[in-house]
């Protein structure tokens, strides 16, 4: 027997009433004139604005074995309100796509608004979903759209990086692949995702599972670093490697990573020990890499991993002076483990 409303699934409720239970959940957002319930939500800019999309699907993106509702949609707006601070502005509105089976439970959907909500109120205050869409789908899809102000301020793009530059990182670094790794190892059986073992694979690695169900990054620091003078800047989410490489090619530049500096700035990360290979390949932690002048201040949270060089005959990526290989997440390539 069914526990009442807790067990209402999407099919049963209809989308207006879906509607309903999600947007109860939902908090305002500043920069807008007009929210959700209209053809359109209406946002106020005083300027330029930044918009991104990206899309999460069960499975390949995530797994409800694992993910709770909640801590799903902490995951959906830091993915996406990280790329707005990366570009150096400020985010403001999210709009919300999801698809789902009919047999889903209204209460998951919930939970999804209200980690949403949460991590809009946390990482960007001010910020919050205006609008989206509700369709059925046979898993689970997300599609956020993320808007952001540069408050007048340009753009701090990836091609802006030059030779006797300082190369800075903010955020957790490594954790999130590492945490990604331990639940494919521990948590994982015969290719399914299940929770046996998960609550206590939480309590031994608390911060590398945390960074992987639910990364936290650190979304103020976007425009600081855009106020501190950064010259080029982006979100890091398919592996410090491969995104280090991408600003190094757009800038025509060489990143060189120096071990060192990496192992004294992450190695240990809220009691976890984090390998480099983690630091330099695993992925989705959404902190921000970022380069500055030398007559620049990196604001406090951005710590010098490296140098930008002139371009090197060893590539884009450089490892202590060395040719390293921008290995990352590629999602038509790399795979999934199980």
């Amino acid at each position: 027997m069914r526990n009442g409303a807790e067990e209402t699934t999407v099919g049963e409720l209809g989308e207006a009433g879906v509607l309903a239970r999600i947007l109860d959940r939902l908090g305002p957002s500043a920069s807008a004139v007009l929210g959700p319930g209209d053809d359109c939500a209406v946002l106020g800019f005083g300027g330029d604005a930044v918009i991104t999309t990206d899309t999460m699907v069960e499975g390949p993106d995530f797994r409800l074995a694992w993910h709770g509702g909640f801590e799903l949609g902490r995951k959906l707006a830091a993915t996406n309100l990280s790329d707005v601070a990366a570009m150096g502005a400020r985010p403001t509105a999210l709009t919300v796509a999801l698809a789902c089976p009919a047999d889903t439970p209204v209460a998951l959907l919930e939970e999804i608004a209200a980690g949403l909500d949460a991590a809009c109120q946390e990482l960007a205050p001010g910020c919050g979903v205006v609008g989206g869409d509700l369709g059925r789908a046979p898993v689970l899809m997300a599609a956020v759209t993320a808007l952001g102000d540069l408050e007048g301020r340009a753009p701090v793009r990836r091609d802006g990086a030059r030779a006797g530059e300082t190369v800075c990182y903010a955020g957790q670094l490594g954790l999130a692949g590492l945490g990604l790794s331990l639940l494919f190892a521990e948590c994982a059986e015969a290719g399914v995702a299940h929770r046996r073992g998960l609550a206590e694979l939480r309590e031994r690695h608390p911060a590398a599972v945390g960074a992987q169900l639910a990364p936290a990054p650190p979304i103020a620091l976007g425009a600081a670093a855009a106020l501190a003078g950064a010259s080029a800047m982006m979100d890091v989410s398919d592996g410090l490697a491969l995104d280090a490489a991408r600003i190094a090619r757009a800038s025509d530049i060489s990143l060189d990573l120096d071990p060192a500096l990496l192992e004294a700035g992450f190695g240990v990360q809220q009691g976890q020990r984090v390998p480099l290979d983690a630091m330099l390949f695993g992925g989705e932690d959404h902190g921000l890499l970022a380069c500055f002048p030398p007559d620049a201040e990196p604001p406090a949270g951005f710590l010098p991993i490296g140098a930008v060089r002139a371009r090197a005959a060893g590539g884009a990526l450089l490892l202590a002076g060395a040719a390293c290989e921008p290995r990352g997440w590629d999602p038509f390539v790399s795979r999934v483990p199980g």
